[in-house]
């Protein structure tokens, strides 16, 4: 009889044992872990789970099922929660039917989510007074010419708010066809005059990467040792670098795709390395969306993070119903705004050949997601709003229509 009340108890003791590690060793589990290790590495705390409002296993739940499509290859998510790391998880292949699986530290390209970094560092080096913002383009930057001389005019702000008052994307199908960027900013000049520098909005990638001459004239060191120094060092960014060769030959790194096909990884974009040279694993840019909603203050103070993130031009938005849900669009110094039910929320998004990227935060409730996939397929920028609205404790919305072709 007391035997078998002993092995009854061992019973019920094995199957407890069983449920605690099912319920700590989920999949959703698995990306708390890695965001708490990430934030101890930073000198901080894991979040105290009973305070989160997100369920990550929801997040979970649609990860899976938007990398069912055939149009996703591999994806990484981060999310910051109360200021902390709270989720990193990552999905897929580096390379489509490979099986070689997408990790951590897995390097993707961050495309014009770069421009950020390089309005970040040109802000540190206006607190530093080693350059300002409102000197005009044309003292660091002996290459660009732009209508009726305003290359005299136009401040190194406006070119990192696209507001140089040229057409938009200003002869990047130059800088594709392998043309040097210095050139095509010296052909600027016959251009038709849209607007006075500083009054209207065109988004440029050569004529914003103006900010990667300033950098290296002003400081006299190369573009990636300036963000190695001023801003990966610092925040403990440890994978991230800005060349082409920096992601090639990393340890693991993220092909980029069109559908299933992989595509070469283009020169292009690494020459104008402001607007988007950017490298980095998920938890990098984890790390960097959480340095900009305050959670670095030794680096990036908060009148930094103001000058950078305050309005100074007007936008127009997309037709995606995810665009369409966020209202007054506006562009800062790298970085997009918006009001989402009555949110502020900024960011920036990022596409080139066969990569896409995005981050979306909150600086007031220190929310936010960063996302970074190796296809071309739109469909993974709709989570953020799906992560968002559990946060704000909206009404859950198929923001990503996996089903949708």
């Amino acid at each position: 009889m007391l035997r078998s009340l002993i092995a009854l108890l061992l019973l019920v003791v094995l199957v407890e044992i069983i449920v605690i590690a099912r319920h700590n060793f989920t999949p959703a589990k698995q990306g708390q872990r890695i965001a708490a290790k990430a934030e101890r590495r930073l000198g901080a705390g894991p979040l105290n789970p009973k305070r989160g409002r997100i369920d990550f296993n929801r997040v979970e739940a649609r990860a899976e099922a938007l990398m069912r499509r055939r149009d996703m290859v591999g994806l990484g998510i981060a999310v910051v929660e109360d200021g902390q790391l709270a989720f990193v998880k990552t999905y897929g292949e580096t390379k489509a039917d490979s099986g070689d699986k997408v990790m951590p530290t897995t390097l993707f390209r961050w495309a014009s989510v770069s421009k950020g970094v390089a309005a970040t560092m040109a802000a540190l080096l206006d607190q530093r007074r080693v350059l300002s913002l409102d000197d005009p383009v044309a003292k660091w930057s002996p290459s660009i010419r732009l209508p009726k001389g305003n290359e005299h005019v136009a401040t190194l702000a406006d070119a990192i708010s696209h507001r140089l008052g040229i057409v938009k994307n200003a002869y990047d199908d130059r800088l594709e066809d392998g043309i040097d960027p210095n050139e095509i900013r010296g052909s600027f000049g016959p251009l038709f005059p849209m607007c006075p520098p500083g009054t209207c909005f065109g988004y440029q990638n050569v004529g914003y990467d103006t900010i990667h001459e300033a950098i290296e004239r002003a400081t006299h060191k190369s573009y990636d040792q300036n963000a190695r120094e001023l801003i990966f060092g610092p925040l403990g960014m440890t994978s991230a670098n800005t060349t082409r060769l920096g992601l090639v030959t990393a340890k693991s790194w993220a092909q980029p795709h069109n559908g299933r096909r992989t595509l070469p990884v283009e020169e292009a974009y690494y020459r104008v390395p402001a607007a988007g040279g950017m490298n980095s694993s998920i938890i990098d840019l984890g790390i960097w969306m959480r340095a900009q909603m305050g959670g670095a203050p030794s680096v990036l103070s908060q009148q930094l993070l103001f000058t950078l993130h305050v309005p100074r031009v007007y936008t127009p938005h997309g037709s995606a119903p995810y665009d369409r849900a966020q209202t007054l669009n506006s562009y800062g110094l790298g970085f997009r705004q918006t009001d989402y039910d009555g949110h502020q929320l900024v960011g920036h998004r990022g596409a080139v050949s066969g990569y896409r990227s995005m981050i979306l935060f909150d600086p007031a409730e220190k929310v936010g997601v960063a996302i970074l996939w190796n296809s071309q397929s739109v469909k993974p920028t709709g989570m953020a709003l799906e992560i968002l609205d559990q946060y704000y404790r909206r009404p859950q919305r198929d923001w990503m229509e996996i089903e949708r072709p």
